[in-house]
């Protein structure tokens, strides 16, 4: 039965709507609360993020600090958000929409708008936070909160109109946007794994600090009847840059299935930026099979991600396995119009994991500029980790151009999120890269050379005839190679090969290889980029 009080607000919620053009069973919940509206569209966002840019920065006013420090991470676990309050979980489209809740670790408050009509009539209206959107234990610090208070993050959730036994949307979402200008998707093995930004501001930059500017305000256009895209648009606000984003995002069904997103951005500096990095993903490595464990952990390989891709500017491939350095260490990766970049999990295979949270299904992500983006480079920075807890690997795009105070771009790029690369070369892929001591087994093992085992896998290589040899094609920035052969993998795979060298070089400092494997001058592998970490003879590789 309907009380007053309900049939009120149902029927003020109806008149809004009406006024505004939106159907009310596209808006799940004519009780969800809305503020006043505003004329919208993606260049006068723009033209905010310009003028914002020319004003000084001002960081926005949060909630009561003392009561958000109170929701840690055990009381923000226990707050979710109400089904029955998602967004568009009725009518036309299939994703309904939901939202995360304020805390500690997620303190800044995120503006979220619907966004009703289009062109010269286009308006947009702030969904306004009430703590009837969540469920939260009586005691919770969060019903100390203000309304008007603001949510943390939201994301799209499975479509309504699939197999609900299969995946249910209620329990099942596909992408997700929290905590500064981070957001993640999953793949086509329906697993989540690393995270993108909307930009990173000196990561690793000697003698500076690194700068995470916040999505502040999203905007969400009503979806269209039988359609797989939702569109959104946001603003990035921090102190050195304020910018204006446009995402279009696919779920994508079938054999093809998961996520690519189309990215718009026009950015603007408040002042100089000494690296900044374009369309960055950011994972985690701690081991692989690259190196042995020391007995720290259990499992035999631990990572989101083993390796950088690259399809540069000349159309070669490129495969740089990646490390957990004893330092933090910058790659650079001169490029002119990059056709793409990505961190990619390669290893699918359980047993090389043996870990229930299934880090062979993470997501691979790669990045397709579109358009020239010039000249710059794909920097990779890898910080030490202990654990997999910490997020330690970037990969981003840097221009060449210096980021200087006034300076604006334009850039169109695409994120796929999936479980390959979608432009894989033709050529066989590196499978495996393995370090150990060098030498000759049964002999003593001399000091400072290394043996590498680095596998390749294609067709390429299966159609060499019987008794045809690849050749390794070796190249080092010092030290020198003995030992150096190729054979076939022993396990009847065709088109499994192996390049073995041993290398010998003194100092601690870095040493960057390169590889790959050609037949009568014919290359039938992707180049293998490494940056080797030298150490001390053991029997154990420590890292």
């Amino acid at each position: 039965m309907t009380n007053r009080r309900t049939f009120l607000q149902s029927a003020a919620a109806s008149a809004m709507f009406a006024a505004l053009g939106i159907p009310l069973e596209a808006i799940a919940a004519n009780r969800v609360k809305f503020g006043v509206a505003s004329a919208f569209s993606f260049e006068t966002l723009i033209e905010q993020a310009r003028t914002q840019a020319a004003a000084p920065y001002k960081a926005q006013q949060t909630a009561p600090r003392e009561i958000l420090e109170k929701i840690d991470y055990e009381a923000h676990g226990k707050i979710k958000f109400k089904n029955d309050y998602a967004l568009f979980a009725d009518g036309a489209g299939q994703f309904p929409l939901t939202f995360f809740h304020l805390g500690r670790y997620f303190q800044a408050p995120v503006h979220m708008l619907l966004v009703d009509g289009s062109g010269a009539d286009a308006k947009a209206r702030e969904i306004v936070y009430d703590e009837s959107y969540f469920d939260m234990p009586a005691d919770s610090p969060a019903r100390q909160l203000p309304r008007g208070s603001g949510f943390a993050g939201f994301r799209f959730q499975e479509s309504r109109k699939g197999d609900q036994a299969k995946l249910d949307w209620h329990k099942n979402d596909w992408v997700a946007f929290l905590g500064a200008s981070y957001f993640r998707a999953i793949g086509d093995l329906y697993q989540y794994g690393l995270s993108a930004r909307g930009i990173a501001i000196d990561v690793a930059q000697a003698g500076k600090s690194e700068e995470f500017p916040n999505f502040t305000h999203f905007y969400f256009t009503a979806p269209e009847d039988g359609s797989d895209t939702v569109v959104i648009y946001a603003l990035l606000d921090g102190p050195s840059i304020c910018g204006a984003y446009k995402f279009v995002m696919q779920r994508r069904a079938g054999v093809t299935s998961g996520v690519t997103m189309e990215v718009e951005t026009a950015l603007f500096l408040r002042r100089d930026v000494e690296r900044l990095g374009i369309a960055p993903a950011t994972s985690m490595f701690w081991f692989s099979e690259t190196v042995k464990g020391t007995g720290a952990d259990w499992r035999p390989e631990v990572h989101d991600s083993d390796g950088l891709a690259i399809w540069n500017g000349s159309g070669e491939h490129i495969w740089r396995p990646l490390n957990n350095p004893a330092k933090t260490t910058a790659s650079a990766f001169g490029d002119n119009n990059p056709r793409g970049f990505g961190l990619l999990q390669r290893d699918r295979v359980f047993d090389h994991y043996q870990d229930g949270v299934h880090y062979e299904r993470r997501p691979s992500l790669w990045v397709e500029p579109l358009g020239g983006w010039g000249e710059g480079a794909v920097q990779l920075v890898e910080i030490p980790t202990d654990d997999e807890i910490h997020d330690n690997v970037v990969a981003m795009w840097v221009p060449r151009a210096k980021a200087v105070a006034g300076s604006s771009y334009r850039l169109r790029y695409r994120l796929y999120w999936q479980q390959d690369e979608p432009f894989p070369t033709t050529l066989a892929r590196c499978v495996a890269t393995r370090l150990g001591n060098g030498g000759v087994p049964g002999q003593p093992r001399p000091q400072n050379v290394r043996k590498f085992m680095v596998e390749f896998k294609g067709a390429p290589l299966e159609k060499l005839a019987f008794g045809e040899l690849p050749e390794a094609v070796l190249t080092t920035s010092r030290g020198k190679f003995s030992y150096v052969f190729t054979e076939a993998v022993p396990n009847g795979v065709p088109g499994h090969w192996r390049a073995q060298f041993d290398l010998t070089v003194d100092g601690a400092e870095p040493v960057d290889l390169r590889l790959f494997l050609r037949y009568k001058n014919k290359p039938l592998s992707e180049t293998w980029l490494f940056q080797y970490l030298p150490f001390k003879t053991r029997t154990v590789y420590e890292g």
